[in-house]
């Protein structure tokens, strides 16, 4: 066998290289059974460095979930990224099947997805900031309904006169609109593509890059403990009824 091998060294090298051809395979394909275990059994998104932590070594968790992710891809239940936490859900062709006995959600007002959208795009941004952009003041309750949806969050306080606060998105808000990333909200293309935009729009109009960093900006404080439950002493009491044709009063006159 020795003569074998110095007469013909390729083939020795051959040899080594499918058996550690198989012994990798092998340990990704437990690798993938680990990771998939681990799904099933997390309640809720599980953060990718938690499956990092017992992957084998050598085996790269993202590689596994990705293939992970194509081998459910075409079934009844979906991988999913939210970010950097994954979970499995039913795949989006089949809710119907769940319609019937799903709870109807409460239909946001014109004014409210509004006031989202602003968020989702501008993040963080304060209620001064929102009225700004939108042009009206918000009426009572408004954000207090998106923060009751989970889809917004309270973020921190803006380093400013009054100390007012932030407001962000949520993993809530991804998981529900289908999105891994925030980045992955349309851009202005994509926008005028769709229709929602016409060729009215200033010639300088840009859609911002939305971001949402979990780290506060430089001009943000954090928010303290006691300030949430201030601020959300409005959230037992009914929304108003906020129709979509802007009764909202203009800036102006609240001056």
């Amino acid at each position: 066998m020795g003569e074998i091998a110095r007469l013909f060294p390729h083939l020795e090298s051959d040899a080594k290289s499918e058996d550690n051809s198989s012994a990798f395979n092998a340990l990704f394909g437990e690798a993938i059974r680990i990771a998939e275990a681990m799904l099933f059994a997390a309640s809720d998104l599980l953060e990718e460095s938690e499956i990092e932590k017992r992957m084998p070594n050598g085996v790269a968790v993202v590689q596994v979930l990705e293939q992970l992710k194509q081998d459910y891809a075409a079934r009844g239940v979906n991988l999913v990224r939210v970010g950097h936490k994954w979970m499995f859900r039913t795949a989006s062709d089949l809710g119907w099947l769940l319609s019937r006995t799903a709870i109807e959600p409460k239909k946001l007002s014109r004014a409210a997805l509004e006031t989202l959208a602003i968020i989702a795009y501008h993040q963080p941004v304060t209620r001064a900031e929102i009225e700004d952009i939108r042009g009206v003041g918000l009426s009572k309750g408004t954000l207090d309904l998106l923060l009751e949806t989970g889809w917004v969050r309270l973020r921190g306080r803006r380093k400013a006169p009054g100390r007012p606060v932030t407001y962000a998105t949520t993993e809530n808000f991804l998981l529900h609109f289908g999105l891994e990333a925030i980045t992955d909200l349309p851009g202005l293309e994509e926008l005028k593509g769709a229709g929602l935009f016409d060729g009215r729009l200033p010639k300088e109009f840009q859609i911002p890059l939305p971001n949402d960093d979990l780290a506060l900006t430089a001009d943000e404080d954090p928010l303290e403990d006691d300030a949430a439950p201030e601020l959300l002493l409005d959230l037992d009491q009914p929304e108003p009824e906020e129709p979509d044709d802007f009764e909202e009063k203009p800036l102006e006159d609240d001056e």
